[in-house]
């Protein structure tokens, strides 16, 4: 087998005109790795009329060089167009290390990749690391969140899908250069999925929110979630949930906060009635400010919280929203 070059990977991904914010998370922990290295970070851009100006944005956050395809095979979200010429363009390039985001998209399609290429993924990492021996180190929770496994992998290239909101971009360098460098598309011969296009659209993506209000088990029912968005609406912020007012049915899986659900980096969040699993703190515990409210005093969440409040929920949020309201009169 031909040797790989010390060299990271990066798969950005276009949403709604722009990159996805994950797709600087990932140049980010890519830069910290290249430069652990000595290699070379590979940012690769798969769109349709996606423009060079564009493209220099990712080498600003971090990249060397820019792998750019432009072609109407990548208009939709057909995994089978990608998976093709990402598979190309590995093979060709040999690089050490294939860094794609853990988003809905990301998951479906980095299997297929590493399949393909007859090669391991670890899925879900919340950390990368390289140790003394210049081999990555991939960090995700196991075990519904209870222990964190530190994965090596012995075939190449190391691929790994990490989670939106875990890691940290770099800041912007308009003095950076780097290449970008057009790739042809190419279409695969294989037929066995067909894109139709899209049939619906998330109403709520909690984990771009600076503001979340989350409720647990301790609100007894699924009335208690208008009691949290009420408070939620006041702040501008969103409703959350941990696991099991989800299984429970009180509120749909996209407010679900957790290893299983979405993780989370809000600048407040508020945890009402949720006791603090370890699979519940795996997905908020990097919030800026955490406030628990919850009746047991020896509850989990206390230990991550800046701010606990010890009592009953629903007399101290109706309590907060009179607070919140009666200022807000006072400012007009």
């Amino acid at each position: 087998m031909e040797s790989y070059r010390s060299k990271i990977f990066v798969l950005t991904e276009l949403r709604d005109g722009g990159f996805h914010p994950i797709s600087f998370e990932l140049l980010g922990k890519g830069r910290e790795i290249a430069e652990r290295l000595g290699g070379e970070l590979c940012a690769i851009v798969m769109g349709n009329q996606v423009g060079k100006d564009a493209c220099m944005e990712l080498i600003y956050y971090g990249a060397d060089k820019v792998f750019l395809y432009n072609s109407e095979l990548f208009s939709g979200p057909n995994i089978i167009n990608f998976k093709h010429n990402l598979v190309r363009l590995v093979e060709e390039e040999k690089p050490d290390i294939f860094l794609v985001g853990a988003t809905h998209f990301g998951r479906s399609l980095a299997p297929r990749v590493a399949a393909a290429l007859k090669t391991g993924l670890t899925a879900d990492c919340i950390d990368l690391e390289v140790d003394e021996k210049g081999e990555l180190i991939q960090i995700r929770p196991a075990f519904t969140g209870n222990i964190l496994a530190h994965i090596k992998t012995k075939t190449k290239p190391v691929m790994t899908t990490v989670r939106y909101k875990v890691m940290n971009a770099c800041p912007r360098n308009s003095k950076r250069r780097g290449a970008v460098i057009v790739k042809e598309a190419e279409e695969p011969r294989e037929r066995n999925v067909k894109f139709v296009g899209k049939y619906g659209t998330r109403k709520l993506n909690i984990a771009d929110a600076e503001v979340i209000v989350s409720g647990g088990r301790g609100l007894g029912s699924p009335d208690g979630f208008n009691l949290l968005k009420e408070l939620a609406d006041l702040l501008g912020g969103v409703v959350g949930s941990s696991r099991t007012p989800v299984d429970e049915g009180w509120i749909s899986k996209e407010h679900q906060v957790g290893f299983s659900g979405n993780t989370v980096k809000p600048k407040l969040y508020i945890a009402c009635g949720i006791s603090g699993s370890p699979q519940h703190l795996a997905g908020m515990k990097d919030s800026e400010t955490i406030i628990a409210i919850n009746v047991d005093p020896s509850a989990p969440i206390f230990k991550v919280a800046d701010y606990g409040i010890v009592g009953d929920l629903y007399e101290v949020i109706p309590l907060l929203i009179k607070e919140i309201k009666a200022r807000k009169v006072r400012k007009c």
